[in-house]
């Protein structure tokens, strides 16, 4: 009899390079919205920023993907909203890790709502406005996690062949209590434990979504994906108070995020049990 695999095939490297860059502001949460000619985090944004330093053999075992298309994986030091990441998702041909951007197509209301501000500024500066077409061609950033999964928007992607699940070894939240007078806010960063095992977020992914992500490059067509979030645990609630990533903690519950009907997988959406998530110490969550 085969012995099931463990989540624990990632190790972290001795020193992880310190990171100048940071997140644009392009991206929000859920079904809330800002605008100020880009989208903006409002208050109940959580976790966009992870790392993912383990690799595609482990991801594939663990999650018996049978179709790896995403060429030879690389351990992700930051991911970050936008940017391309591997998922493991359902497909006619079966279990693929593929790489797919990250943000889900935010609601219709949340662009109506943008574009509608756009237009109200440009007519304030006498220029005249094709409403249809703004909201055509209204910059998405894409959402990059669900809490209101029974919302309308979110409904039509509650089916088996919309979920996928998203590797990770450590995610961050920023840290207002850590935060130096004049300086950035530094990330804390959390684990199932420091040695930074393999994990996974549940998700859905969308196929071939038409939108404009950025105004430089138009209508473009593509595969999306983003994850649930939920009430935070005791671990979480100190940094973040209102949410956190949804994190499938064994191979039953992925199997059970990527197969079962929808009332059964729903219940997924809960905290991680205090014990299977650690804040890491400053010198392993350099970032």
């Amino acid at each position: 009899m085969t012995a099931t695999p463990t989540l624990s095939f990632a190790s972290r490297p001795a020193k992880l390079p310190e990171s100048r860059r940071g997140w644009n502001g392009q991206f929000i949460d859920t079904d809330e919205v800002s605008k100020r000619g880009y989208w903006e985090p409002l208050e109940g944004n959580v976790c966009n920023l992870y790392r993912m330093l383990s690799n595609q053999e482990a991801i594939r075992s663990i999650t018996r993907a049978m179709i790896d298309s995403t060429g030879n994986l690389e351990p992700i030091v930051e991911m970050w909203p936008d940017r391309m990441a591997p998922i493991v998702r359902n497909t006619p041909a079966g279990r693929e890790l593929a790489n797919v951007r990250w943000g889900l197509p935010s609601s219709s209301q949340a662009l109506f709502q943008a574009a509608t501000k756009r237009a109200d500024s440009l007519r304030k500066k006498g220029r005249d406005v094709d409403f249809q077409e703004l909201l055509k061609m209204e910059p998405d950033g894409g959402t990059t996690n669900v809490r209101n999964v029974e919302s309308r928007h979110w409904k039509r992607w509650q089916g088996v062949e919309f979920r996928c699940v998203v590797p990770f070894t450590a995610f961050a939240e920023p840290d207002p209590a850590s935060k130096l007078e004049g300086g950035r806010t530094p990330n804390a960063w959390f684990a199932a434990n420091p040695d930074c095992p393999l994990m996974f977020f549940a998700g859905f992914w969308v196929p071939q979504w038409q939108s404009v992500r950025k105004i430089k490059e138009g209508l473009v067509t593509a595969d999306l994906y983003g994850f649930l979030t939920t009430e935070p645990n005791a671990i979480m609630a100190p940094i973040h108070e209102k949410a956190m990533p949804v994190v499938l903690s064994n191979e039953d519950e992925i199997e059970t995020w990527l197969t079962a009907p929808w009332e059964e997988a729903r219940a997924l959406q809960r905290p991680l049990p205090n014990d299977k998530l650690v804040q890491l110490p400053v010198e392993l969550a350099v970032a």
